[in-house]
């Protein structure tokens, strides 16, 4: 096949998301890009996309993108010489309960902090907004003053307009029908001849499983089917706006799951419905080779709540004439969040895909993806997009029900203390039947399930008792009693799902020192380890145990295992051997001021007088067992690692050993409270790209006589202008709700900074929050402000030293 093209970057796909990381490619500089399309612009989600701009989201990094999709979206029209029809209408997103209002103030605040000013508004202030609405039974509302709608040809052509100014090419019907890599480059296969490319990026919407089998990966998808339905003009809605010299305010009946838009003079309705119904996701319903510019057949049953709801809400739309149903594939994630990053396991290819909302993420989507390309990392932590979030054992069926259980869903609160339901039990721990039977309620962590909590007789574990916001769930005495038993005794928590590489090879040692910040622990000791990207940004945490001079067990998060790989694969020296062991071991963390006594008792062949921070190997009920001696919790402790056969083996023999001793098993709600209280940071909340090591208060882990690793001269730089915020732990005088993420730390009027992690402490009996403050700030008694939900709590700044055992005293018995 003779060469067609060759280009820098090959994009595969031209809908809004391609098209707008073509736009951004180019902008950044690289001219010499190229986009394929199988058919024309916009043929697959972006042509019949109801075209909406919401700024909100409950994820932070989600609301930067679409943030930024939105102010793109104001100036594009101009930018390019492109018309753009784009309304910023405002919306008006409904509240029914309690719970809803406190949602939206929490929005409201993470708005606040990114530059955007929303509004919580009583329920007799709403029809100001928004006339035409039965208010009767609402408890508020959330105006957002920046969304709107746009049309979504109008805007990928704009973007491809921009694209195509700065040097960019788009070919369109060109479809791409086989890929292979050289060692340095990609090969695709397409009609018009041979595509040569640097890298490439799969933004093939909803065919993006079809394209990513030509790479060799299966992306975790599937379709589901949306309608929406459009009503003709409506003399009073017509009179109104003419009158009021612009369109309603879109509307959100979050609770009811459905948005109502007006559409020139009449309404486009849009129901979130459940049951709702997948598409192509059976042997006898293939995915057709090409589904460009085509629609699903209405299926209006199955909407008929909604509608009649919409029209109990809003009279005014019983007035209009239904014109015309859009029912038309939009892809799913597991998780509903899209895929935008490196592609997991294949050089040089990224993804920008399976977005459910590509139109409101489309402008973010690209300037995220054209960071991945250009510079390897991006301005925001986006893990909640990271392709490498999924680990491979999403399976069709998987990604079938949880895709139809987000969008059932769409609209849904999430609640941090509840568990959706579908797509469990995929990865149990060998004594997960030992656990379940002492009460375990359970939580998916990268498919494992973990226990979170512990039910008691006559605890109420229905799904409705967890969708609270407040402390008074049926958890919360259960983790009491949890967190009790390891201050006063000991507990056991079952921990399977680590992710773990043993490193060897000449010069390992050497390569190590260069990736990580700090000091590499001597043989037969272990310690944390933080990698850092080239500005000096939290990377990733890991234990890292040495076994002799250039050997290493390096463990990571279970939720961490394709990123981390990726990470250390990405950057190994020639010659060094990278081996994964995740599969073949479980853990336990064994942790309380009887610990050792406990151990005793199960004859454990081990010397348990090696101190904090040593590792060994030992024996329990004959099988062997390596024993870490660190713990989570900050007691005295050991991490017991044991291969899948043994672990049985070894609970049963702890266990029995335990029982006399006070043991007690406890969850991730526990340890979540026990970890907060000595300062432990979690992955990707308190340890995220969205700062650096020196700010993240990790600079007892940089190790400044080396002459080199990751990262140091960013870091040298910061420490010598001063580091403009910093880790900070705070006491909250708060009431009956933990702070959730992102909450806003405020002092005299002004945000200075923000809660990564927030709880109630058990053993201290405080609300302890752990976040970034400004640095001017960062002082023992300062007096701050803690926003939760809506509310100023009086707060003050800790010593830097953890609230639970600072001189690590009991940790170290």
């Amino acid at each position: 096949m003779t060469e067609f093209a060759s280009a820098r970057v090959a994009i595969i796909g031209g809908g809004v998301v391609g098209v707008s990381a073509l736009y951004h490619l180019a902008q950044a500089g690289w001219k010499d890009v190229i986009l394929l399309e199988k058919n024309e612009l916009t043929a697959g989600s972006t042509w019949h996309a109801a075209g909406n701009v919401p700024t909100f989201s409950s994820s932070w990094s989600i609301m930067n993108m679409q943030r930024y999709s939105a102010g793109l979206y104001r100036g594009l029209g101009e930018a390019v010489g492109y018309p753009m029809n784009y309304h910023v209408t405002g919306s008006v997103r409904l509240g029914h309960s309690r719970e809803r209002l406190m949602e939206f103030q929490r929005v409201k605040g993470m708005g606040r902090v990114q530059g955007m000013d929303l509004e919580v508004l009583a329920p007799e202030e709403i029809r100001s907004r928004y006339p035409f609405l039965e208010t009767h039974d609402l408890t508020g509302a959330l105006y957002d003053p920046y969304d709107g709608d746009i049309d979504p040809a109008q805007l990928t052509q704009g973007l491809a307009a921009g694209a195509r100014q700065a040097g960019a090419r788009i070919e369109r019907f060109c479809p791409v029908t086989g890929a292979r890599w050289t060692g340095s480059e990609w090969v695709l296969s397409t009609p018009k001849g041979e595509v040569r490319a640097e890298y490439v990026v799969n933004a093939a919407g909803y065919y993006a499983a079809e394209v990513g089998r030509l790479f060799g990966r299966r992306v975790p998808m599937m379709v589901m089917s949306h309608q929406y339905l459009l009503f003709d003009t409506i003399p009073e809605l017509e009179v109104w706006s003419r009158e009021a010299g612009h369109k309603l305010p879109l509307l959100r009946d979050v609770d009811s799951s459905y948005y109502l838009r007006q559409e020139k003079m009449g309404f486009n309705l849009g129901p979130y419905e459940n049951p709702c119904r997948a598409h192509w996701a059976a042997p006898d319903d293939p995915m057709p080779d090409d589904f460009s510019f085509q629609l699903f057949p209405d299926d209006l049953e199955r909407l008929e709540w909604h509608i009649s709801d919409a029209m109990a809400r809003v009279p005014l739309l019983e007035k209009g004439r239904l014109q015309k149903v859009i029912n038309g594939p939009i892809p799913y994630t597991p998780d509903g969040n899209p895929l935008i990053g490196p592609m997991p396991g294949v050089p040089n290819a990224f993804e920008a895909c399976v977005f459910t909302f590509g139109i409101c993420q489309g402008g973010g989507a690209g300037k995220v993806l054209a960071e991945w390309v250009t510079e390897g990392a991006t301005e925001w932590d986006m893990w909640s997009c990271d392709p490498r979030r999924f680990t491979g054992f999403e399976d069709h069926d998987y990604c079938v029900a949880k895709g139809k259980e987000v969008y059932g869903n769409e609209y849904a609160i999430h609640f941090p203390h509840h568990a959706w339901p579908e797509g469990r039990g995929r990865k149990l721990s060998p004594v997960h039947d030992r656990v379940a039977a002492l009460g375990a309620q359970f939580g998916p962590y990268n498919g494992w399930e973990r226990a979170l909590w512990y039910a008691r007789e006559g605890d109420d574990t229905s799904g409705a008792a967890q969708r609270v916001w407040d402390r008074e769930g049926p958890w919360f005495p259960a983790v009491k009693a949890e967190c009790e038993a390891v201050q006063g005794a000991c507990g056991i928590l079952d921990l399977p799902g680590f992710s773990r590489y043993r490193l060897t090879g000449a010069g390992a040692a050497e390569w190590l020192a260069r990736q990580i910040t700090g000091k590499l622990p001597a043989v037969g000791r272990l310690g944390l380890a933080y990698f850092a990207d080239d500005k000096g940004r939290i990377v990733t945490e890991m234990s890292v145990a040495r076994f002799a001079a250039d050997e290493f067990l390096l463990i990571t998060a279970a939720t961490a295992q394709a990123h981390d790989r990726a990470w250390l694969e990405r950057h190994l020296a020639p010659g060094l051997s990278l081996t994964e062991e995740t599969d073949a071991w479980s853990c336990q963390i064994l942790t309380g001021p009887q610990a050792r006594a406990v151990l005793e008792a199960a004859a454990t062949e081990a010397d348990l007088t090696l101190p904090w921070l040593s590792h060994q190997t030992g024996r329990i009920a004959g099988r062997e067992v390596w024993l870490a001696r660190v713990s989570f919790a900050g007691e005295l402790g050991w991490e017991l690692h044991s291969r899948v056969a043994d672990t049985a083996a070894v609970w049963d023999a702890v266990a029995a050993a335990g029982g006399p001793l006070g043991l007690k098993p406890f969850g991730m709600f526990a340890l979540n409270s026990l970890r907060i209280e000595k300062g432990y940071r979690a992955w990707k909340g308190d340890l995220s790209t969205d700062y650096t090591v020196l700010q993240g208060g990790l600079g007892r882990f940089i190790d400044w006589a080396k002459p080199e690793f990751r990262g140091r001269a960013a870091l040298a730089a910061e420490n010598q202008a001063g580091v403009r915020k910093r880790f900070a732990t705070l006491v909250i005088e708060a009431g009956a709700y933990d702070p959730p993420y992102m909450a806003t730390i405020w002092h005299r009027g002004e945000p200075v900074g923000e809660l990564t992690s927030g709880c109630f402490g058990h053993r201290t009996g405080k609300v302890i929050g752990l976040g970034m403050l400004r640095a001017d700030l960062n002082l023992p008694g300062q007096a701050v402000e803690v926003e939760i939900f809506g509310e100023l709590f009086p707060a003050r700044v800790q010593e830097d030293a953890p609230l639970w055992d600072p001189k690590n005293e009991r940790i170290r018995a």
